[in-house]
């Protein structure tokens, strides 16, 4: 069975809270869990006590026994030392633009080359 240590949201609409809890990965989200580890409340200051408290012994436990956490939870838990900090990929396509307007940009680029070699050549010939 894959354990997974992950953040189970709760709070209403527009006021997020989470749990941070140890649950099975075929269960979802917001549903069955074997164990709550702590909470993390985004809505607090990041300086504030409250925003991130968890169980640090049963964390170990659970990372002991094979539990993997989440790549957010793994964020949390590096700034405390208990695991390694996750590595972030930077994403290769998704700030460049598509194909099409890679070809939009190209034929413009052309037309404007087009017109400024027809303004030199006609203020060469005058």
């Amino acid at each position: 069975m894959a354990i997974r240590i992950r953040l189970s949201r709760g709070g209403t609409k527009k006021r997020p809270f989470y749990r941070i809890v140890v649950a099975d990965v075929r269960s979802p989200r917001d549903g069955r869990f074997i164990e709550k580890l702590g909470t993390y409340n985004p809505m607090v200051p990041k300086d504030h006590a409250e925003r991130l408290t968890f169980k640090e012994e049963r964390i170990k436990y659970w990372l002991s026994v094979g539990a993997k956490p989440t790549d957010r939870v793994a964020r949390f838990l590096s700034a405390h030392g208990l695991v390694e900090k996750p590595v972030i990929y930077k994403q290769t396509k998704q700030d460049k633009p598509k194909a099409r307007a890679v070809e939009r940009l190209k034929e413009k680029e052309e037309k404007k080359a087009a017109a400024e070699s027809a303004i030199a050549e006609s203020s060469s010939e005058e």
